[in-house]
């Protein structure tokens, strides 16, 4: 288990990590919308069918829900956010829900820090 960290630290981690995750989606041409406000990042596709990833401050996780299914990501040491549950780790885990939705390849690479 990672060092408990404040929740500050939390804050800026998870607002970075969503911020960057943002960029990759919109830099990655495909045919979907990114919102990303008060530590919610909505994606939505040209279905109107949205995935939404959010800041869970409480928790101190970033949550995910697409496919009808939900993940809570917990910091890592190592920078990634890893699903204790299943082991999915969050860049992974968004490129294959978005690639399955839009029928693309998509490998989202998370920036090494």
């Amino acid at each position: 288990m990672a060092t408990e960290m404040t929740e500050q630290e939390f804050e800026r981690r998870a607002d970075d990590e969503l911020h960057t995750l943002e960029a990759a989606l919109t830099g990655a041409d495909l045919d979907l919308e990114t919102d990303l406000s008060m530590g919610i990042l909505t994606i939505t596709f040209g279905d109107g069918t949205e995935y939404v990833i959010n800041s869970h401050r409480a928790a101190k996780q970033i949550w995910m829900a697409a496919e009808r299914n939900a993940w809570h990501f917990d910091p890592g040491a190592t920078g990634a956010w890893i699903a204790h549950k299943s082991g999915d780790e969050l860049w992974s885990t968004v490129s294959g829900v978005v690639g399955r939705k839009t029928g693309a390849q998509v490998t989202l690479g998370r920036p090494v820090s």
